[in-house]
C-alpha cells in the first residue's frame, strides 16, 4: 500500500519548520492526545489497567512517528508505517474495537493540525499560515493512507486470532467428546474457554456427514435464534453442536429438535439434556445413536428418547437377525406376500393396543379374518400377543425398518 509523497518547495518547507516546532512539545501532546482518548473512550477503562498504561505510551510514539514523518526526517529506509501496522495489530491483541482505535488515530491527526495552524498563527508571526492550506490535502492523504494500514493490520491480526481461537475451541470440544471433562480441571478450562457455565445444562445434537457433498444441517446456529444458543463443530463424519437452553433445558427439547427438523437434509439426532461439561461425550453418544436410528438420504431430526427402541438395536447389531428369527420364528420362510399380510397384521394389532376389533378396521377386513392370521403367528412363531413378553419381541423385531424386519 503506497503512502503518498510529502509536498516539496515551499509547501514541504512549512511542513518541516512547524512539524520540528511541535516535535519539541511531544510529550505535552501526548499527554493531551491520551487526556481526550480516555474522556471519549471508556473502553480503556472497562479492558484493564495494562491497556490504559499502553496507551499514553503509544500516543506518544504516534505522534513523534507522524510529526517526524511530515517533517521529512525519517531516515533513509525506515518504514514509516511499522510503528502503525505495530498499534494496529496489538490493540487486536488487546481487544479494543477497530473503530475505536480509528476514532483515536483520527484524533491523534486533529491534535497535530490544530496544533500547527495554532503555531503558525500566535509563535510564528503567520508566516506558514497561506503555505499550511495549501498542504492540508497532502497532510491528510497521507493520514488517511497510514490508518488505512492500521485497518489492515489490525484485521489481519483480528483474523490470526480468530483463527486461534478457533482451533483451540476444536481441541477442547474433541478433548470433552473424548470425554476429558471428567476431569473437574478440563471441564472448568473448557467451560472459560467455550464460554459456558460449568454446570449448565446441556443438549448435544449429531449430524453424521458420510462424505455427503450436500451439508446435513445447514445454518444450525440460525435455526436455534430465539429458542437457545448453541456451539457448533464440524469433525471428519459428522456435525456436533452443544445447545445452551437458557432454562429449562427439558422443556427447550422439543422446539430445538423441531427447529432443527426443518433445516435438515439428513438424519440429525439429539440427546436428551445432561449437566454440565463433564458429561458432554455421554450427550455425544445419545445424539449419535439418535441420529444411527433414522433413515438416510432424508432430512429429519430425533430425540434419543423418542427412538429408544431403535437405539437398543443399533447398539446391539449382532443381535439384530437372532432378535428377527426368535420373534418371527417361521413367518420369515413364508412367500414374501403371506409374510408381508401377517407382519402387517401384527403391526396394525400393536398400535391397537392388542384389539383385533381396531387393527381390522385399520386393515379394511373382519375381525375374524384378523383372529385368524394371529392364529396363524402363533402357529409359526410360539409367540402369543396377550403374552407381555413376546409382545415386547415382536414390538422390537417390527421396530427395524419394513425391509429388514422381513428378511430371513
Amino acid at each position: 500500500m503506497a503512502v503518498p509523497t510529502l509536498p516539496t518547495g515551499a509547501a514541504g518547507e512549512t511542513l518541516t519548520v512547524l512539524c520540528r516546532a511541535l516535535l519539541a512539545e511531544v510529550d505535552d501532546l501526548a499527554d493531551r492526545l491520551t487526556a481526550r482518548l480516555l474522556e471519549r473512550e471508556d473502553v480503556y477503562d472497562v479492558l484493564g489497567v495494562p491497556v490504559r498504561e499502553d496507551l499514553r505510551a503509544t500516543c506518544r510514539a504516534s505522534l513523534e512517528r507522524m510529526l517526524t514523518q511530515l517533517a521529512g526526517d525519517l531516515p533513509p529506509g525506515s518504514d514509516a508505517a511499522a510503528l502503525t501496522v505495530d498499534t494496529g495489530r496489538r490493540r487486536a491483541r488487546q481487544g479494543v474495537p477497530l473503530e475505536v482505535v480509528l476514532r483515536a488515530y483520527r484524533q491523534c491527526g486533529r491534535l497535530v493540525w490544530e496544533r500547527m495552524r495554532e503555531v503558525s498563527r500566535t509563535e510564528l508571526d503567520g508566516v506558514h499560515d497561506e503555505a499550511l492550506l495549501v498542504v492540508a490535502d497532502d497532510v491528510w492523504r497521507i493520514l488517511d493512507a497510514s490508518s488505512d494500514r492500521l485497518v489492515d493490520a489490525y484485521r489481519r491480526e483480528e483474523a490470526r486470532l480468530r483463527g486461534l481461537e478457533l482451533g483451540r475451541r476444536w481441541a477442547v470440544l474433541e478433548g470433552l467428546l473424548a470425554g476429558g471433562g471428567h476431569e473437574p480441571a478440563v471441564a472448568r478450562d473448557a467451560a472459560r474457554l467455550l464460554d459456558v457455565r460449568e454446570n449448565a445444562e446441556l443438549i448435544c445434537v449429531v449430524a453424521p456427514t458420510d462424505g455427503a457433498v450436500e451439508d446435513p444441517l445447514p445454518a444450525p446456529t440460525e435455526a436455534l435464534a430465539g429458542i437457545a444458543p448453541s456451539l457448533w463443530h464440524a469433525r471428519s463424519a459428522e456435525i456436533v453442536g452443544v445447545v445452551v437452553p437458557p432454562e429449562d433445558a427439558a422443556a427447550a427439547l422439543p422446539a430445538v429438535v423441531a427447529a432443527l427438523g426443518r433445516r435438515a437434509s439428513g438424519p440429525v439426532g439429539v440427546s436428551p439434556p445432561v449437566r454440565g461439561l463433564a458429561r458432554l461425550d455421554v450427550a455425544h453418544r445419545w445424539a449419535r445413536l439418535a441420529a444411527g436410528t433414522l433413515p438416510t438420504g432424508r432430512g429429519a431430526a430425533a430425540a434419543l428418547d423418542d427412538r429408544l427402541p431403535e437405539a437398543l438395536l443399533a447398539e446391539a447389531p449382532d443381535l439384530v437377525p437372532r432378535l428377527r428369527r426368535a420373534a418371527l420364528g417361521g413367518v420369515l420362510d413364508l412367500p414374501e406376500s403371506e409374510r408381508r399380510t401377517l407382519i402387517d397384521t401384527v403391526r396394525a394389532v400393536l398400535d391397537a393396543d392388542g384389539s383385533p376389533s381396531r387393527a381390522a378396521n385399520a386393515l379394511y377386513c373382519h375381525r375374524n379374518t384378523v383372529m385368524y392370521r394371529l392364529a396363524r403367528l402363533e402357529a409359526l412363531t410360539g409367540r402369543r400377543l396377550s403374552d407381555a413378553r413376546d409382545q415386547l419381541l415382536l414390538g422390537l423385531a417390527l421396530t427395524l425398518p419394513a425391509d429388514d424386519a422381513v428378511d430371513g
